[in-house]
């Protein structure tokens, strides 16, 4: 699962991919890039641990985002860590007989978060978030 929360109004785009690894990433942010119109006028900036799928040159980051890493070993200034508690309530303690079952178990679980922004902005919206 690949999430990116907006913690001032707790939206959270959402993708469900088979790995976690550049390609990947890099199919995540060209999509995200895509999909909110990121360019020359109009920029993001994305918080990104310091796993290596996130740091690697082989990522070519799309016009318009500009990833900034945390410091090492800081999970808690990271908003969307907070992500995953909410994502597995959803899905824990049951059993999958597929991975199909799961991904469509995840895929609800992401669509009842996607209608709870409040419930993911309380989590997310840290008291020294910046404006804007």
């Amino acid at each position: 699962m690949y999430g990116f929360v907006q913690p001032r109004n707790g939206q959270t785009p959402w993708a469900l991919l088979p790995e976690v690894n550049t390609a990947a990433m890099q199919l995540v942010l060209d999509d995200f890039g895509r999909a909110h119109q990121l360019g020359p006028r109009k920029q993001v900036v994305l918080l990104v641990d310091r796993a290596p799928w996130h740091r690697t040159p082989k990522l070519h980051v799309p016009a318009g985002i500009h990833l900034m890493e945390l410091p090492p070993s800081t999970p808690e200034l990271q908003p969307a860590e907070r992500l995953w508690p909410l994502l597995n309530e959803g899905v824990a303690n049951r059993p999958y007989h597929t991975i199909r079952s799961l991904d469509r178990t995840l895929v609800r679980r992401c669509q009842q978060l996607l209608h709870q922004p409040d419930r993911v902005r309380a989590l997310t919206c840290y008291s020294w978030w910046p404006d804007g």
